[in-house]
């Protein structure tokens, strides 16, 4: 009689218990519980999502914005919110949130009025990620390649004029470093591998600032290798387009020291690349 007594009391206590885990005081298991989230619209979301820009949260505006593409994917806020959540991140400089967002918006809508917008944020969060000369360029590859197409497929835009000055920039960047490069290959008597740095430079970027050393280097490694026909006509190419330049005044003295003159050869690869870059200085 005690033994069925105190199972049909232990059945009695198991009843009144949500679970047997109850029982065990050293379950520490979290209860499950169904809970409906009601959906909020999709400008509620926009509309808190400006709320936390305004007030300086751009991870938590970025994050608003996002819910509503997430949520509403065929909506016309779906859009709104993906242009404002690559604004959001570009803000906050979240870089690679922005590059994320604003390259979905060309993705998905490439002809709307926002497409320039996305674009220019695509590229100048690159662009703000640049290095300086001394470090590998492919961020810098990325802004200028990113602003060309701003430049191009929206000339219009508010955001082309900027577009342009930064592109120069970017060249420059990319200049410098092959430069950069140069140099040490010339220093290390690599002179083969200094002219190719150079020629990248001269061929490729003559609008930057670093062509006139760029020359100069040239006639020096040119010198240095014996050919010279090829060094007469750097120097000489520098002398036609910066005859005011210092480093015009370095080659022409090196080549002098040898007991040779500044000569352009018509058909040296040198002559060919500045004939359409002194056609541009003329604004033939």
């Amino acid at each position: 009689m005690f033994r069925l007594a105190l199972l049909a009391g232990t059945a009695a206590a198991l009843g009144g218990c949500d679970t047997v885990s109850n029982l065990n005081p050293f379950d520490t298991s979290e209860k499950y519980e169904m809970k409906v989230t009601a959906d909020v619209p999709p400008q509620q979301l926009y509309d808190q999502g400006l709320g936390r820009l305004k007030n300086g949260d751009h991870e938590g505006a970025a994050k608003k914005f996002a819910a509503i593409s997430r949520n509403y994917p065929s909506s016309e806020w779906a859009r709104k919110g993906l242009i404002m959540e690559a604004f959001a991140n570009y803000e906050g400089q979240q870089w690679e949130g922005a590059i994320t967002a604003a390259r979905s918006y060309l993705q998905k809508y490439p002809n709307t009025k926002d497409a320039a917008y996305a674009q220019y944020l695509y590229a100048m969060s690159n662009f703000n990620q640049i290095p300086d000369a001394t470090r590998d360029q492919e961020r810098s590859e990325k802004a200028l390649a990113a602003l060309t197409d701003l430049v191009q497929k929206y000339p219009n835009s508010e955001y082309a004029s900027d577009a342009r000055y930064r592109i120069n920039v970017a060249r420059d960047q990319i200049a410098g470093n092959y430069m950069e490069i140069g140099r040490f290959y010339l220093e290390q008597r690599n002179y083969t591998a200094a002219i190719n740095r150079f020629r990248d430079v001269v061929s490729k970027y003559q609008t930057t600032r670093h062509v006139e050393e760029a020359l100069e280097r040239l006639t020096e490694a040119y010198m240095a290798l014996g050919l010279t026909g090829e060094a007469q006509t750097a120097a000489a190419v520098l002398g036609h387009n910066f005859p005011n330049s210092q480093w015009y005044q370095d080659a022409y003295t090196l080549v002098r020291s040898k007991g040779l003159e500044p000569r352009e050869d018509a058909d040296s690869w040198m002559s060919k690349a500045f004939k359409g870059f002194r056609a541009i200085a003329v604004g033939q």
